[in-house]
């Protein structure tokens, strides 16, 4: 299993663990813990302030922090497509190289002579096969301390939203979420292992669920992340692929 797919599935874990262990204690100045301290509180104090901005109105705190979180963290989510777009083209390269060192497990300096000549294929290319995961490891203690922040802010429970309290659960937004989770799987499908496209059924019910049973706010969370990668995918890669095919064709 690649290092990828291990991150993968790690995020996917961690997702599980959140839902399930998410802690409602609030969150403030005085909460101890480097986590907490370092990272939740900062992400609790950014909402309510912008809240304050828009007269304590803490839905728009949410949609507007979350937004300007996904537009901080987009070049290193550029960073990482951009690997990952890079390791598809030598793909066809690499599974020969793997194959041949698939089958000369006994012969030690066979082995060294083909991972020398996968490092010099990196190398060609411009690839660092590690940089498209160091990208998810950085966004996912932010995305993380954002989720708990919302969680145990104790001011946004008492607000509400459009139709719903948002620190309640609503019967409506889980669903939006697990469909924009559906879309933007899919969108993102071409790039994804074999290995991972249960992902992308397995991923919507789970929020589903999980939106069912906490509050409301992180459903809009969910949501407006989600809507934020569609339109990211699809001007990032979706978009130029269209572009460059059409560019073939004509040629």
């Amino acid at each position: 299993m690649s290092k990828k797919i291990k991150l993968i599935l790690l995020g996917v874990f961690l997702l599980l663990l959140l839902t399930a262990c998410a802690t409602d204690q609030p969150i403030n100045a005085e909460t101890t813990g480097i986590w907490n301290h370092f990272f939740v509180y900062p992400m609790s104090w950014l909402i309510i302030r912008t809240a304050t901005i828009f007269q304590g109105n803490y839905g728009v705190a949410i949609l507007l922090v979350t937004l300007v979180i996904r537009f901080l963290l987009l070049p290193l989510v550029l960073k990482q497509q951009k690997s990952t777009k890079a390791m598809q083209v030598l793909k066809p390269e690499l599974d020969e190289i793997q194959k041949k060192l698939q089958s000369s497990k006994a012969d030690p300096k066979k082995q060294q002579e083909l991972q020398a000549e996968m490092m010099t294929l990196y190398q060609k290319h411009g690839v660092n096969p590690i940089a498209g995961c160091l990208p998810m490891l950085v966004q996912m203690p932010i995305l993380m301390a954002f989720y708990f922040a919302i969680m145990r802010t104790e001011e946004i429970g008492a607000t509400s939203f459009l139709w719903f309290n948002l620190g309640q659960p609503d019967m409506i937004l889980p669903f939006v979420a697990g469909l924009t989770t559906l879309i933007q799987l899919n969108m993102s499908g071409a790039q994804m292992p074999k290995q991972m496209k249960l992902i992308m059924y397995i991923m919507p019910v789970m929020i589903i669920f999980a939106g069912l049973s906490l509050p409301s706010a992180l459903s809009l969370y969910w949501v407006v992340g989600n809507i934020f990668t569609i339109l990211q995918t699809y001007f990032v890669i979706v978009l130029p692929n269209k572009q460059q095919q059409q560019s073939l064709t004509k040629a």
